[in-house]
């Protein structure tokens, strides 16, 4: 292909991008702006060849200034962090969470079952709760749950206390997005053990508090943070079987692109997960161990499910018809 071919094939989709520069330069409406960075890559694209095959300066100035005041339009048009973050927030993770909704069911199984399955068990064979906590993680739960305990609420009227169990919780929390997401490199097997196992684990915890403590105590001091914490962790599951998927079916693609277009796109759900883990650390350190009454805890508790189930329906379908 000679330069006055390339020109002539190139030159009406080159005008059509000029025009809508200079439209939205001048802050004009109507002109279809998420066409314009699929436009750009083929501008730069064009631009290549043309100084490749040495096509002269005209056409490159042109393709060149062209391609300038794209990326110019584009990256002004992304704001600040703030914007950033609030689009995240009300347009990006919700959408992403409801694509992948069979995803979510799977993750969720692979923790409530075993979560449920466990708690009922101390009803008809303690052993395997005990077994499954050890004896030092049993003597702790009744000294915080049991009959005469209350050791939570009362160690947690101590300054500074709440923050020192802050940090705590951002660690512990922090240390399970991480092996549920970095267990999907293994296939998704790494994942799917961490999330049956925080499953079971923390199922043998309310069992154990159910057969031996006060289950109430237990229920009120979770209820403020469980849909933050549970929830936050079933998504990055999400995310580490996103990636594990992608390492077990890469379809066309090789393995390393498959992986690396899964990582792109399971990084809103592990932003996102991670986000709701860490506002589980804030209630839990700061309103779960108040000494308020049972009830109130409850009523709070089930506002922020109610509040999560609508997040998750209804959140970002105004921006693209979801």
């Amino acid at each position: 292909m000679n330069r006055q071919e390339f020109e002539n094939r190139k030159a009406a989709e080159w005008s059509s991008l000029e025009m809508r520069v200079q439209a939205l330069e001048g802050k004009a409406e109507g002109v279809e702006p998420e066409k314009i960075p699929g436009m750009f890559r083929r501008v730069c694209h064009d631009l290549s060849l043309a100084q490749y095959r040495m096509y002269g300066s005209r056409i490159c100035d042109r393709l060149n200034a062209l391609a300038m005041r794209s990326y110019r339009l584009i990256h002004s048009s992304r704001g600040g962090f703030g914007e950033g973050a609030i689009r995240f927030i009300c347009d990006t993770f919700p959408n992403a969470l409801r694509r992948e909704r069979k995803l979510f069911v799977v993750s969720a199984m692979l923790f409530f079952v075993p979560f449920f399955l466990m708690w009922w068990s101390a009803s008809q064979e303690i052993a395997w709760v005990q077994a499954t906590l050890g004896p030092e993680m049993m003597m702790g739960l009744e000294d915080s749950y049991g009959k005469g305990g209350g050791k939570v609420i009362e160690a947690r009227q101590e300054p500074g206390a709440n923050f020192m169990m802050f940090g705590h919780y951002i660690s512990n929390n922090v240390g399970i997005d991480f092996k549920l997401y970095a267990g999907g490199i293994l296939y998704g097997i790494g994942t799917i053990f961490f999330q049956v196992f925080n499953g079971v684990y923390i199922g043998a915890m309310f069992g154990y508090v159910s057969y031996a403590g006060d289950q109430e105590k237990l229920l009120s001091f979770c209820a403020g943070h469980s849909s933050f914490e549970l929830l936050g962790m079933v998504v990055v599951g999400m995310a580490g079987l996103k990636i594990g998927f992608s390492m077990l079916s890469p379809g066309r693609l090789s393995r390393t692109q498959a992986l690396t277009k899964a990582g792109r796109d399971s990084l809103p759900l592990l932003i996102g997960g991670a986000a709701m883990t860490a506002l589980a650390a804030v209630v839990e350190a700061f309103w779960s161990a108040q000494p308020v009454s049972y009830e109130t805890k409850y009523a709070v508790g089930v506002v922020f499910w109610l509040l999560h189930v609508a997040y998750f329906v209804l959140m970002g379908r105004r921006f693209r018809g979801a």
